[in-house]
């Protein structure tokens, strides 16, 4: 909401309007300027757009309340990487060079960072702003401060991710870089010691992506850095489903670990699982069955 807010006070601006008013004409010239929004973004977007109209106009001043469009259909569906893809990005990634020296450079923090994703379900941005405190290797877990949803969680690491964060550490510490190790800098930095940008790591794995001859389709199609996140949690629905643990009683567990704020945000795990492996529904409850039958007549 902030982010579209924002925009609408620069349009505004941009408008040289100065009155708190909203009105037809302005809200249509707005949306001719959406050229490249998403269905579900735009949605998002209009949505802001209508309760900004409402709260104006309990102010005592008469705004234009705009229609929301028809919501779309959940049409969208993750990219799931493969076992054979998800072994061939981390052992390209092990195979980065550069023929020069670039303090800018990520290729050092790529295997541990693209492991660390894969292996929690953590999303970029989480990821990088990770700080040396946060991390217990003894505790075997991460402590996650900035989240999308203001929630700290912890999140499990297993022992091989252990082992690749101890020889991750080993490597970074050797850099010849004040407090490198202190407890408040960031786990993962670039060579100059400063923290890492989210659209440095994406451009990397774009050559990783193409060195692995991976097609990547664009549009959110993916593959993508946030792709990991959807693999790690189907693959663990399917892990649970096997160990014989019922998939609607993985879910809180899998909701805490991906920090999701309610348990709709990760039913969508549930459905893509079954999607992709009916096997699995034989041994699901009838509370299972209810939620694939009220999914079926949203559509």
């Amino acid at each position: 909401m902030a982010a579209t807010l924002r925009d609408i006070d620069s349009f505004y601006i941009t408008q040289q309007i100065r009155e708190s008013i909203i009105t037809e004409e302005l809200f249509i010239k707005w949306r001719k300027t959406r050229v490249n929004d998403g269905e579900r973004t735009l949605y998002a977007r209009i949505s802001v757009w209508c309760q900004l109209s409402r709260h104006i106009s309990r102010q005592g001043v008469g705004c234009y309340i705009p229609q929301m469009p028809s919501p779309t259909k959940g049409t969208y569906s993750p990219y799931i990487y493969t076992k054979e893809q998800i072994n061939l990005i981390m052992q390209k990634s092990m195979e980065l060079r550069i023929n020069r020296n670039d303090m800018d450079c990520l290729i050092f923090i790529m295997p541990a960072l693209l492991r660390l994703l894969y292996s929690t379900g953590l999303r970029i941005q989480e990821a990088l702003t990770i700080k040396n405190e946060n991390v217990s290797l003894e505790g075997h877990y991460i402590l996650i401060t900035k989240t999308k949803n203001r929630c700290e969680r912890i999140v499990p690491i297993c022992e091989s991710m252990e082992v690749v964060l101890r020889q991750y550490l080993q490597y970074r510490d050797r850099i010849p870089i004040k407090n490198i190790a202190a407890s408040k800098s960031h786990l993962f930095v670039k060579p100059d010691g400063t923290p890492c940008k989210a659209v440095s790591v994406g451009k990397w794995f774009r050559m990783i992506l193409r060195s692995s001859a991976i097609p990547i389709f664009g549009n959110r199609k993916g593959p993508r850095l946030h792709d990991f996140r959807h693999t790690m949690a189907t693959g663990s629905l399917v892990q649970m489903a096997h160990d014989g643990i019922d998939m609607y009683a993985a879910m809180p567990i899998l909701s805490a670990c991906l920090g999701h704020k309610s348990l709709s945000a990760t039913e969508q795990y549930v459905r893509l699982t079954a999607e992709m492996h009916p096997e699995l529904l034989e041994n699901t409850s009838k509370i299972n069955a209810f939620i694939y039958r009220s999914y079926n007549k949203t559509e």
